[in-house]
């Protein structure tokens, strides 16, 4: 009969101690600035970097603590994309309808 413990079975995670930092504030500060700027450049910055670090949040390799605020960065960034692609849109829009108004000859009342 030993008396020595049994073997600890190997986990798939690192140690709690070699867990990367998150970069939630980083993260939530572009997502904002994209915001506030409006600048999508920094938006989809923001976007890549959290899609990256949430991944690696959940495989076990970074701080989880930042979750929500890397969350929230994300959600800053996407809402800034979708608003710079819907100006981008509205504007193609307008230019194309201003084009086919003078070639048909319509006058646009102003």
């Amino acid at each position: 009969m030993s008396h020595f413990p049994p073997p600890v079975p190997p986990t798939d995670f690192p140690p709690f101690g070699s867990l990367r930092p998150h970069r939630g504030g980083v993260v939530l500060a572009l997502g904002i600035l994209s915001l506030v700027l409006n600048c999508f450049i920094l938006g989809i910055i923001a976007w890549v970097m959290a899609n990256n670090d949430l991944r690696e949040m959940r495989a076990g390799m970074m701080d989880p603590g930042g979750y929500s605020v890397t969350k929230a960065g994300q959600i800053c960034g996407i809402i800034s994309v979708c608003l710079a692609l819907a100006a981008l849109l509205l504007w193609l829009l307008f230019v194309c309808g201003g084009m086919a108004c003078a070639a048909t000859g319509i006058a646009v009342a102003g």
